[in-house]
């Protein structure tokens, strides 16, 4: 039994430090990204489209 519940505290610690490494990975990604949008240009923002109604129908 003993084997059994040091497995599980090892499996538990295991756990621990898989979670632990992902979220410091998520972090640096985090980090990285703001730093590669600090540095880049702005975008226009202006996206309408010219409305072709009178083109399509032909207009009056």
């Amino acid at each position: 039994m003993e084997t059994n519940d040091q497995k599980k505290t090892s499996l538990a610690d295991a756990a621990k430090a898989l979670l632990a490494k992902k979220k410091q990975q998520q972090a640096d990604q985090k980090n990285g990204q703001f730093a590669d949008k600090s540095t880049k240009a702005l975008k226009s923002q202006n996206n309408k489209k010219p409305n072709n109604q009178r083109r399509r129908t032909g207009g009056s």
